[in-house]
């Protein structure tokens, strides 16, 4: 019997913790975007780890920047980037004020409002796909920078906020190196910090660091 996920949204004090013992934590948990054309609720499936000044591949490695801001604010909100010059992706910030440690969500199975998202994913194949990476994740889910600073924690009117769902078990959680990450923040022996659910479809392929190439 599969029990009914939980719809208590988690506390600040979840996301005050350090952010190797958050990111596994959020696997099967729920995050709710609510819209003007009602809500959509995804069930987190794949994350990555960053640990500010002491991780290489965090945004936060060399310091305190407008972009970066919010990953040094309180537990509990959300940072939003921009990528490549056309896509946004969405991170929760985790430990303690100041010290920018932030979950990047990689992945996710939209189980309510499926409807809504497929309006903006319309390159999807089938819903496995809707929330597959971090791109199309928040893409399906309406979110940029509109939103960065959002906090997650605030009342029942938050745009964004996590519920408790179904958290998975330690069995159920695989590990290796992050996607796309380059030099050492990429070594899946110094940081194995994606942490994604075991066969579960809507995880996002593994992809290793591929340098940019300059148009000539």
């Amino acid at each position: 019997m599969i029990a009914t996920p939980d719809r208590t949204p988690l506390p600040r004090d979840f996301f005050d913790r350090p952010v190797l013992e958050v990111a596994p934590d959020l696997l099967g948990r729920f995050l709710v975007r609510t819209t003007p054309d009602g809500p959509i609720t995804l069930r987190l499936t794949e994350v990555e780890a960053y640990d500010g000044p002491n991780d290489p591949g965090s945004h936060a490695y060399r310091g305190r920047t407008p972009r970066n801001d919010v990953m040094f604010g309180p537990p509990g909100h959300i940072y939003v980037y921009f990528t490549y010059g056309m896509w946004h992706c969405m991170n929760l910030v985790c430990g303690p004020d100041g010290q920018a440690c932030a979950v990047l969500l990689r992945a996710g199975e939209i189980v309510e409002g499926a409807e809504l998202a497929r309006k903006r994913r319309l390159s999807a194949r089938n819903d496995k796909e809707l929330a597959k990476g971090p791109a199309r994740l928040a893409t399906a889910l309406g979110v940029d920078r509109a939103l960065n600073g959002t906090d997650a924690c605030a009342s029942d009117e938050t745009p964004l906020k996590i519920l408790t769902g179904t958290p998975i078990t330690s069995d159920q959680v695989l590990n290796g190196p992050r996607t796309g990450v380059a030099g050492d923040g990429g070594n899946g022996d110094i940081h194995p910090w994606r942490f994604w659910i075991a066969n579960d479809p809507t995880v996002s392929p593994y992809r290793a660091h591929a340098p940019r190439r300059r148009s000539s």
